[in-house]
């Protein structure tokens, strides 16, 4: 977003005046030297050594009104007679809270502790400090997050982890799916999917279904569906997984699905009381939809070029087709200047749909990119909802850049008559500003991922808004306690969704709870009242399996810190923190794992004095990345968090981006002259640089092209007061005003209050900067006598996960991930070398596979790296061209 977005959404207000889905568990249970390319996106097992043999998988899942309680459970043993490390990983759903972790080993139970995010991570410091193992758990995924955990397991010994997490199902196009991805990879002795559905309301339908079913395989789900309940199960034998008789192979790979509905008899809604907390589901049907006025506002920056625009072009005609005649509709196109389709809006006929399809597919990628534009209040009928849709893959880089300025332009310019829906395509975007601009504007943020199917993802956001059927809807609970209630207004309520309110009561002794709905429909006032007998309904839910405690105070507390964490970024800063910290009260008492909070598990070491201790984290969206394990036969799609991502450059200059969990990398050369400084990291909320100079060889040798190295590096932290020089004969250290010289000559350590430096001889220089970054620089060494070859250094990073998001640079770029396809593999010209198609940053490249040098072990000789090397300086790899990371100086911050 940039300056002009202010002026667009303001110009755009001015214009306008003229399913739920939860997506199952993935589980990796494996050696840690397993090597393969097995798919991680869903439930998996894998073992690489017949030592570590999988006895069970098994997952649970209860829902009750809508609410999910799903319990994930391994048990694996190790034959072997030496101790292994087992990992398992488990695929949740992002809205999900995590509620219990645990291994049991040999009968000994480790339990995982929720605690304040803060306290955990201090407790994670200190762990690190003093030598003792840790890790973080980080989430990550287009519907999912990750969480993992490996423990060390004595000879003869098994292990048995537990995972458990609840979520509210959100209803979508009329149904709510849950979704179980189930990929094991392998025969597991016992595999069992279990799950069961109790709706008070009556199940209207429900169906199963699985992407890898055989006619041997059908047979195997078992449904039974009565009024209320349903269960489910799937349970095949060791031989019934078999590809076939004598095979290893296993049948089941892909998604086991379920999708259902409820009865929804009466137009006041669902109301249900348990144990003094009450739900409220509301969900009318056989309204009149209602028109819309609807402005499309397309990023055509430069950025977007290439399959990005195609795909927005693509998914606008499509949904150009699909609006109601009764609507009015416009366009608005920016860069660095504003285009209007027309100077105000038009409706929806089919001469103007088909005028409006035309333009969309003349728009075209330019320029750079802006967004701080207005809109008000339009003269057109009443009873409308009136909303934006906004595409876009970046952020202000002209025009006004101040993010809260933009979003308190934007606010004050839509003035609470219409809602802002932000999508945002990729990863090199700032999220976080989408999602408040939306959140502050009644809307929502919705990122789509650059994948083949980017326009579906666009069109089904559409199809969820394109039917408002009523606006402004209050809720009133008169017997309900005081500022217990989540919330009861909602701007639009649209076809196919649902509302949900919960909250306590004034008075549980009580027999009657009433309730008001009221909200404005096509030509009348929507005014509903309604009561429940409390008494009838503590003799509603059987005491049986179905149920799984106190769900309804459960749900209210799940859905009560969603929404406070939702209105933190709506408030004054004296607000937001009152109501941070109510959400993180509210966290640690119902033990949910939040953005607020951590999960600590401990695990035990052969050594009894030692602890590993491990950090389950729930990140915000602008921190979730997909990621998926790379095969030879089928399209790759790689995303990594920083804990798994490592960016080098040593030799000529050869540039890899590492990813060792996907035993993958990507690569790219460059061709400089001599002396051309980059900028390889720079993160401007620290004031955080590096800048790299490359040199030549001393003469060209005969017969070869010209060869550059990098031979100098800049280092800058603006806030710490921090300089840093390094080249092949010395390190020039400046901190805080004190000036320090080092030399590559002999081995020591330098503490200064935020740095670090650890030189080890003729070799190496470990870099430390607190809060900030940490890498090594390799120093090569050549004959000095050599004709042609001079000393040169290499760049390696080793954590970069405390640099912001809108870190960025010919390196730091990837710093929080990297996506990307390959498919269609075929020999190139070279047959040790094959060539395939990569889908990369909207671009279709041809990449060659091949090797570089990782030199940190042995400087001498390096070690290959197999990796997928993208041509011409790295063109569609790296953001823009290679020039535009050309600086003037090593020092230069800017």
């Amino acid at each position: 977003m940039s300056g002009i977005w202010t002026r667009i959404l303001l110009s755009v207000c001015v214009y306008m005046s003229v399913t739920a889905q939860i997506y199952g568990p993935q589980s990796v249970l494996h050696h840690p030297h397993h090597q393969g390319h097995e798919s991680t996106e869903e439930w998996t097992e894998v073992v690489s050594s017949n030592k570590i043999e999988v006895q069970s998988v098994k997952i649970d899942c209860k829902v009750a009104s809508r609410f999910v309680h799903t319990v994930m459970t391994s048990t694996a043993l190790n034959k072997a007679n030496v101790s292994q490390e087992v990992f398992f990983e488990v695929e949740l759903p992002k809205m999900a809270f995590i509620t219990n972790f645990s291994m049991e080993i040999d009968g000994i139970a480790y339990v995982g502790e929720v605690k304040e995010k803060e306290k955990a991570k201090q407790q994670y410091e200190k762990a690190v400090s003093s030598g003792q193992s840790a890790g973080l758990v980080k989430a990550l995924g287009r519907n999912m997050e990750k969480f993992s955990v490996s423990v060390n397991i004595a000879a003869n010994s098994n292990v048995t982890f537990t995972l458990t997490y609840e979520e509210l199902l959100q209803r979508r196009l009329g149904k709510y799916e849950i979704m179980i991805q189930v990929k094991p990879n392998q025969l597991v002795q016992h595999f069992e999917v279990l799950a069961d559905v109790y709706e008070p309301q009556g199940i209207a339908f429900l169906d199963t279904n699985a992407t890898f079913l055989t006619n041997e395989l059908l047979p195997l789900i078992e449904k039974t569906v009565t009024d209320k309940m349903a269960h489910l199960s799937f349970s095949p034998t060791l031989d019934q997984q078999r590809k076939c008789p004598e095979c290893d192979g296993t049948l089941i790979d892909g998604n086991f699905i379920i999708t259902y509905d409820v009865n929804r008899p009466q137009d006041i809604g669902d109301i249900q009381i348990v144990n003094g907390y009450f739900v409220h589901f509301f969900a009318p049907t056989d309204l009149p939809r209602l028109p819309k006025n609807v402005v499309f506002v397309i990023d055509r920056s430069g950025s977007m070029d290439g399959q990005k625009m195609k795909q927005t072009q693509e998914a606008l005609v499509t949904i150009l087709g699909d609006l109601y005649d009764k609507d009015y509709f416009g366009l608005v196109t920016f860069d660095d200047e504003i285009e209007f389709w027309r100077p105000s809006l038009s409706k929806a006929s089919q001469e103007n749909i088909k005028e409006a399809k035309e333009f969309v597919k003349t728009v075209t990628a330019r320029h750079m990119e802006m967004l701080n534009t207005a809109m008000k209040n339009s003269s057109l009928p009443e009873n409308r909802a009136s909303m934006i849709i906004l595409l876009t893959d970046g952020q202000p880089t002209s025009g006004e850049q101040h993010l809260p300025l933009i979003q308190e332009n934007v606010r004050n310019a839509t003035g609470g008559n219409m809602s802002l829906f932000c999508l945002g395509f990729g990863y090199d975007l700032d999220y976080a500003f989408l999602d408040v601009l939306a959140k502050q504007n009644d809307g929502l943020a919705r990122r789509i991922y650059e994948a083949s199917d980017a326009a579906l993802q666009l069109q089904g956001f559409y199809e969820e808004v394109s039917s408002p059927l009523l606006l402004e809807v209050d809720l009133h609970y008169p017997n309900s306690l005081a500022n217990s209630l989540t919330d009861r207004h909602f701007r639009q309520f649209f076809d196919g969704t649902e509302i949900v309110v919960a909250g306590q009561l004034e008075n549980p002794e009580e027999d009657n709870f009433l309730l008001e709905v009221s909200a404005q429909g096509l030509e009348e006032q929507f005014l509903v009242h309604g009561e429940a007998n409390i008494e009838e309904w503590t003799l509603m839910f059987p005491e049986q399996e179905y149920i799984f405690g106190d769900f309804t105070e459960r749900l209210w507390a799940y859905l009560t810190i969603q929404q406070l964490l939702d209105k933190r970024d709506k408030c004054t800063p004296e607000e937001s923190e009152n109501i941070t910290a109510e959400a993180l009260d509210l966290s640690l008492k119902y033990n949910f794992v939040t953005p607020l909070t951590s999960m600590v598990v401990t695990k035990p070491q052969d050594d009894e004095n030692q602890k590993d201790l491990l950090i389950a984290d729930k990140l915000s969206e602008d921190k979730l990345l997909d990621q998926y394990s790379p095969g030879w036969d089928e399209p790759v799609v790689a995303m990594q968090m920083y804990s798994h991502l490592m960016s080098v450059l040593d030799g000529d200059p050869h540039f890899i981006i590492e990813i060792p969990d996907l035993n993958d990398a990507l690569c790219f050369n460059t061709d400089d002259q001599p002396g051309t400084i980059f900028n390889l990291v720079r993160d401007p909320l620290s004031g955080f640089v590096i800048n790299g100079q490359t040199i030549g060889d001393k003469k060209l040798e005969p017969g070869s092209k010209r060869h550059t190295y990098f031979g100098r590096f800049g280092i800058v932290h603006e806030k710490f007061e921090i300089r840093l020089m390094v080249t092949t004969r010395q390190i020039l250290v400046s901190e805080q005003g004190k000036h320090e010289e080092l030399l590559w000559t002999k081995t020591y350590t330098v503490k200064g209050l935020n740095m670090e430096l650890q030189v080890t001889q003729d070799r190496s220089l470990t870099v430390t900067l607190k809060n900030a970054m940490k890498f090594v620089i390799i120093l090569h060494k050549v004959w000095q006598l050599h004709p042609y070859h001079q000393d040169y250094l290499g760049f390696y990073t080793l954590d970069s996960h405390l640099l912001s998001h809108r870190v960025h640079g010919l390196i730091g770029q990837f710093f929080h991930g990297v996506k990307f396809e390959v498919s269609d593999l075929f020999q190139g010209t070279d047959p040790e070398k094959p060539e395939a198609m990569m889908f990369v940053k909207g671009h279709t490249l041809n990449v060659t596979r091949g090797w570089q040098r990782d030199f940190r072990k042995d400087v001498k000789n390096g070690e290959k790296v197999p990796c997928w090397f993208i041509h011409n300086n790295g063109t569609g790899l790296i953001d823009g061209d290679l020039k535009d990371y050309i600086v003037s100086d090593l020092f230069k911050t800017v």
